[in-house]
């Protein structure tokens, strides 16, 4: 291994000079004495190499700058700033920043811990290895600065349903730039960012258009900040939209939907807008309500039903957004009649219910109660028409019994007064004789007696 000698004296004398110096150099000589200490025996570098990496940091945490050596052989190492500053030189720390602090020294390593890490510790740090010739590598030390402040601002505090509104979120101060995501409740939205550069940091301002519905109202409205310096910031307002009323009619009375003559009406209007509608407006269209219709709030009561009660009912609701209505069509039927049940066939009637249920549209829906009767009556007709043929049914069968049981009788006479004579011949020709001899003497007899 090659080396430089110095002479003995000369540190001596560099020794001397540096104690006997004022206080404000001796720094200064003490430093140069270690220089001249290191220059005496200078090793070749061969096989050497000076290791480090380069270091990313949040603002205000700790940097820690390592500069190693591999297959050390006691060469001396130093630690220079951006502003090629020593600030190790082997364990000595010349430099007066105390927030730089040793965390380990030997032969093989230098490391030099940074506390509270501003954006002005940004830049590159040279680690340099004492061989001939000399070695020197930089590590890079970049500071991560998250925004300052997150701000989201919304152009209008409350909207009405179908408008387009602006919001906007700011994120400011930050380094690198900020990347701003949107989200209405869970679903992620697309918006237009602006990014100003001042001074090495960054200020981005994102644009979200939205268009709202009544849906919306209560829904959060997220800006969410994606920055490799911070996790999970961000900021949200709650969207306020104003729609117009819903109109829903509820049937109340009769339950089965089924309205005649004599019977109760009773409907239940319901509403509900932003704001609230304070009231709702009962109206029959084509004519004035019955006289004897009873309006109580979201109620409209009609005893006693007629068919001059015929017609269709409208609730009516509004607020500052607009006006909706529903209606129900009323058809008053005749009274139920009885009717006897038939002797052989029963038949089950159910009268089904009818639901009543519109919304505040265009088209409103139309409630008509002659669903169920329609239903009714046809049961009752296929229950008349069983009895009637289960009647019939009955009577053929009782008529071909008695006809049979005639037929039998008298087709049984006539084969005893065709054989009379017959009963005592021999034979077949005998009774034949015999039978028209029993003729011949009933025309003689007849012709006896007339």
């Amino acid at each position: 291994m090659a080396s430089a000698v110095l002479p003995s004296g000369s540190l001596c004398a560099a020794a001397a000079a540096a104690a006997a110096a004022p206080p404000g150099l001796r720094l200064r000589l003490r430093l140069l004495l270690l220089l001249l200490s290191a220059a005496a025996l200078i090793p070749t570098g061969d096989g050497q190499n000076l290791i480090t990496e380069d270091v990313t940091v949040v603002e205000g945490e700790v940097a820690t700058i390592s500069c190693r050596v591999k297959n050390s052989d006691d060469s001396v190492i130093q630690l220079l700033n951006p502003n090629r500053q020593t600030i190790y030189f082997r364990d000595f720390r010349p430099l007066k920043d105390s927030r730089f602090q040793l965390v380990n020294f030997s032969n093989s390593e230098l490391r030099v811990s940074l506390t509270n890490v501003s954006i002005s510790d940004e830049g590159r740090y040279f680690c340099q290895l004492y061989t001939d010739p000399p070695q020197e590598i930089y590590t890079t030390i970049t500071v991560l600065v998250p925004p300052r402040n997150l701000m989201i601002d919304i152009q209008k505090d409350t909207a009405v349903e179908g408008e387009e509104i602006e919001v906007n979120c700011t994120a400011m101060a930050s380094k690198p730039a900020t990347t701003i995501r949107w989200f209405k409740g869970n679903k992620e939205l697309t918006g237009k960012s602006e990014v100003e550069e001042w001074s090495d940091m960054y200020t981005v301002t994102s644009q979200l258009m939205l268009t709202v519905g009544k849906e919306d109202d209560g829904v959060p409205v997220i800006c969410l900040v994606d920055h490799p310096a911070v996790k999970d910031m961000q900021t949200q307002r709650y969207l306020e939209v104003q729609y117009k009323p819903q109109v829903h009619i509820q049937l109340t009375y009769p339950p089965q939907g089924l309205t005649r003559e004599g019977d109760t009406l009773e409907l239940t209007c319901e509403a509900i807008g932003k704001p609230q509608p304070v009231m709702v407006n009962w109206v029959r269209l084509d004519d004035d309500l019955p006289q004897h219709a009873v309006v109580s709030g979201s109620n409209l009561l009609i005893n006693n039903l007629n068919k001059t009660d015929n017609g269709t009912y409208r609730c009516e609701a509004s607020n500052v957004v607009g006006t909706a209505h529903s209606d129900y069509t009323l058809y008053v039927y005749d009274p139920p009649t009885t009717i006897p049940p038939p002797t052989t066939t029963t038949t089950t009637t159910t009268i089904p219910t009818i639901i009543t249920d519109t919304t505040a549209t265009t088209e409103p829906a139309v409630h008509d109660s002659r669903a169920g009767e329609d239903n009714s009556i046809r049961a009752v007709d296929h229950a008349v028409i069983g009895g009637v043929v289960a009647v019939v049914v009955f009577a053929m069968l009782c008529l071909l019994i008695i006809l049979g049981r005639y037929f039998a009788r008298h087709k049984g006479t006539y084969f005893t007064h065709e054989a009379k004579g017959a009963d005592d011949a021999a034979d077949a020709d005998t009774a034949i004789i015999n039978a028209e001899g029993g003729q011949n003497n009933s025309e003689e007899k007849k012709e006896y007696f007339i």
